[in-house]
């Protein structure tokens, strides 16, 4: 794990500690209208001491609400679709951290309480349950005026929650667990023995009211949220935090025995070569509004930059194929310094570049492949724009699906095809970045089903070039005892083997990733919206490719994408099965570690996408597979 920035200068702890305004210079401050909200809060809390009194006054208005009220409806009306249901127009909300970078996590439907609020306040409780924590749906929890001196750390599970109210009790300390409460809004703290806050807080990044009021808050914190409010108190809170400690190394998980592992080693004619896949969230992405849990320093790009570098430096993969590069950072920040690591690269960016002036050109993102250039040769690239690809297509009506949907979109895939510079053999790699929002699943598939065609047609054309001639010994070289060998031969494109790679912004039970998966996908599927586009909703999707996950075989990785709103994995490397084995995966991360992060990007993660990482063996074609290889010895079936 590259080694992090270390952080802030960090305040006194003695400053953060010292000793609170007496009352009657608080009293002489002007209430300005950050305070007198809390002043406010602080008596609704106050005259709310009563044992269950907001469950009572909730009962009340209840009963207290007319027949009158209860609208009459026709049960057998349809029902009005939501806005945002299956809605072109429909998008999360822009300070949503995956509006640019992930999906908005779709709920699924369940038998979830028909309650979502619980009111344990008044009741002189000293002691918290922690069968209260199971309770994770949880969006309201009233603890007020009872007489707890402790909040177990465990409260860290009730992520839904909205509101806290812990007023009125005998706290002395806040407990840094709350900071895993991301969803929080009003936090209420009042009346309680209070003096300092932990730093861990700064998380609460939608918090709009942290009621401090009637504790002896140190004077520097105290200051600050009378003057500036609760948002500027979390944000200093936030920029103060230190850097955690560094999360253990990701393992390597291999697939092979250790004897496979050795033969092959020592298998003169045995290939392989090893590919990462990595969207590293372009600067222009990474706003406060969308990541407002990242403390401003850890989410410069100044920051992230030297964290990517040194992450992908240190797997020294023959290919690496990132997503979100901008223009100006390829030019100017990767290219120089991967070339001394003996990388070339291929890059496009998004079409929207054409239209813009030089400055915010270079500021426009898209996808890059980097290939040690000792080990492999380019023979050819190509950039797919998908929505020029789609209005060249005869069977695509130019109806409003297409118009409304997939050419406003501007995703891109970059194609490139390459010969091992020994043994002539040839490799197809595609990296691809598909469109984020989930509520357009048709355009996710109509871009990867796009994509597919053409790696097919590139492959095709790759297959029909004549191996490359045998290298002439020069007059005066020594005799070699060993011939090069000979370059293998394709009848078709998809007999080469084939890396698809990416952002695909597909969970594993989509139809993106069924189609890849399984090779076809029926023109029926949900994800197409009933919309309408052409071959794709008449007869379905094909490819013959037989591609798999990398890591399928361990059943995918937990997440390959972590924000506080959405975790999933959306980043795959595909295979060709028949022309390549999977040897090994960079594992996930260590969960007890991630248990403590709210979200990336992180001051140990730099994108809010994590790097996958796998390594192949090409499978030789049969035609020339020798047939002496050696044989292989398993360990004894009782290991």
């Amino acid at each position: 794990m590259p080694t992090p920035y270390p952080g802030p200068a960090q305040q006194d702890p003695h400053l953060l500690r010292s000793a609170s305004p007496s009352t009657a210079s608080v009293a002489s401050q002007v209430v300005n209208p950050h305070w007198q909200q809390q002043i406010i809060k602080a008596e609704v809390s106050r005259a709310s001491a009563s044992p269950h009194h907001r469950a009572r006054a909730s009962a009340m208005a209840t009963r207290n609400s007319t027949k009158s009220a209860i609208p009459i409806t026709d049960p057998n009306r349809a029902q009005k679709q939501q806005d945002g249901e299956n809605s072109d127009s429909a998008s999360p909300e822009p300070s949503h951290p995956s509006s640019t970078a992930a999906p908005v996590q779709t709920k699924q439907a369940s038998a979830s309480p028909s309650w979502s609020t619980l009111d344990i306040g008044g009741m002189r409780v000293q002691n918290i349950s922690l069968s209260l924590f199971k309770f994770t749906y949880l969006t309201a929890l009233y603890l007020n005026h009872n007489r707890i001196a402790v909040i177990p750390p465990e409260i860290a599970t009730l992520r839904s929650l909205q509101l806290l109210d812990l007023s009125g009790n005998s706290l002395l300390q806040v407990p840094p667990e709350l900071g895993m409460l991301t969803s929080l809004r009003e936090l209420y703290l009042f009346d309680n023995h209070i003096t300092t806050l932990p730093l861990e807080l700064g998380t609460l990044h939608q918090l709009n009211l942290l009621g401090v009021e009637g504790n002896p808050l140190d004077n520097h914190l105290r200051t600050l949220i009378q003057k500036d409010g609760t948002q500027a108190l979390i944000s200093f809170l936030r920029d103060s935090c230190p850097v955690p400690a560094s999360p253990p190394e990701r393992n390597w998980v291999y697939l092979q025995s250790e004897a496979e592992r050795r033969a092959a080693e020592n298998d003169p004619t045995s290939e392989s070569f090893s590919l990462l896949s990595y969207n590293i969230l372009c600067d222009r992405c990474a706003t406060p509004n969308l990541y407002g849990y990242t403390p401003s320093w850890a989410l410069s790009w100044e920051y992230r930059k030297g964290l990517i570098l040194q992450e992908i430096q240190s797997y020294d993969a023959d290919f690496l194929c990132l997503q979100e590069v901008d223009i100006a950072q390829y030019e100017d920040y990767f290219t120089p310094r991967l070339t001394a690591q003996e990388y070339e690269g291929v890059f496009w960016p998004k079409f929207r570049a054409r239209t813009m002036g030089e400055a915010e050109r270079r500021r426009v993102d898209g996808c890059a492949i980097f290939y040690k250039s000792s080990k492999y040769q380019l023979v050819e690239k190509q950039f797919l724009e998908f929505s020029q690809i789609a209005l060249q297509r005869p069977d695509f009506k130019k109806n409003d699906d297409m118009f409304n949907r997939v050419l406003t979109k501007d995703n891109i895939a970059v194609v490139a095809t390459f010969e091992h510079r020994i043994s002539g053999s040839r490799l197809v790699v595609a990296n691809v970045h598909v469109h984020w929002d989930p509520e357009y699943s048709d355009v996710k598939l109509v871009q990867v089903g796009l994509m597919m065609d053409e790696v097919d047609k590139i492959a095709n054309r790759f297959a029909k070039l004549p191996p490359r001639p045998a290298p002439t010994p020069k007059e005066g070289d020594p005799p070699d005892s060993t011939p090069p060998p000979t370059p293998p031969t394709y009848s078709d494109g998809s007999k080469i083997p084939t890396i698809v790679c990416g952002d695909f912004n597909s969970v594993p039970d989509s139809g993106v990733y069924q189609y890849l998966a399984n090779g076809s996908l029926s023109p029926s599927h949900p994800d197409f919206m009933s919309h309408v586009y052409g071959s794709y909703t008449t007869d379905g999707m094909k490819h013959r490719f037989g591609l798999r996950s990398a890591y399928a075989g361990i059943g995918e990785l937990p997440m390959t994408n972590y924000t506080t709103s959405f975790n999933d994995v959306i980043d795959y490397i595909w295979y060709s099965t028949n022309t390549l084995n999977v040897t090994s995966l960079l594992g996930e991360i260590d969960q007890e570690y991630l248990s403590k992060v709210v979200g990336f990007p992180h001051p140990h993660f730099p994108s809010d996408h994590i790097c996958i990482l796998s390594e192949f063996r090409v499978k030789p074609p049969k035609d020339n597979a020798p047939n002496n290889r050696p044989p292989v010895f398993h360990p004894s079936s009782s290991r």
